[in-house]
């Protein structure tokens, strides 16, 4: 039990899946896992236990942001012995080809400043997904319906942004979608040897203006799920 997380170490699984909103939390814990049970619920930031395929998984709520993710990412690390942490989430679409709905798994994920910025100093450093889980995940997804991009994101300090001059750079280099959250899970996973991955559903798109209405993003953030837990357990 921490600050944070209010569950005994024994209610919390090897993997993790890290949804920002705690609802959604609630939504997939009730839609893919068996036997799933509510192990805390502090601050209103749900986590759930269950099984998916006969393997035990944890839904865990991180909030929006890094360094709300950063709490939760260092409880589990180094409370609860968490393994692999992978997050699940909504994006925004920056490229032509990112389509909403579309699935985008974060290979690197740039960023302006986490939390762990003051760590680095001087240096700019690079916050990648553990490759076992890109290379799963992205296997996990051929067949299925969906659209699926894999390359770098951005994670992004503020919700309302405006910097459109930056936006404009990060387009022309390629950035496929931006968040809030991945590149400080990234660095945590680096810092203390763990498994970590980002896989979000494009749910609105900085180019076109598009969104997705809110009945359908969950069964759109469906897909998404679905490839987290097939990496994880492949």
């Amino acid at each position: 039990m921490t600050i944070h997380i209010g569950a005994d170490k024994d209610d919390i699984a090897d993997v993790v899946l890290m949804p920002g909103d705690p609802y959604r939390a609630k939504w997939a814990a009730e839609t893919f896992l068996t036997n799933a049970k509510c192990v805390h619920e502090v601050r209103g930031m749900y986590g759930f236990t269950g099984e998916w395929n006969g393997n035990r998984v944890t839904i865990q709520g991180s909030g929006m942001g890094m360094p709300s993710m950063s709490i939760y990412a260092n409880e589990l690390i180094r409370d609860f012995d968490v393994q692999t942490l992978i997050r699940i989430g909504s994006c925004g679409g920056m490229q032509d080809h990112v389509k909403v709905r579309d699935v985008i798994l974060a290979m690197t994920a740039c960023t302006v400043a986490t939390p762990s910025s003051t760590i680095f100093k001087e240096l700019n450093y690079a916050p990648v997904a553990d490759f076992d889980l890109l290379h799963k995940a992205f296997h996990a997804a051929e067949g299925m319906d969906v659209g699926v991009h894999v390359g770098s994101i951005y994670s992004s300090d503020t919700f309302y942004d405006e910097r459109p001059d930056l936006n404009k750079e990060m387009q022309r280099h390629g950035i496929l979608g931006v968040e809030m959250e991945a590149a400080e899970l990234y660095t945590l996973a680096a810092r203390y040897g763990r498994r970590a991955l980002g896989v979000m559903t494009v749910s609105d798109h900085l180019l076109t203006g598009e969104a997705l209405p809110s009945d359908q993003r969950e069964r759109s953030f469906g897909d998404m799920i679905e490839i987290a837990l097939k990496a994880a357990f492949a």
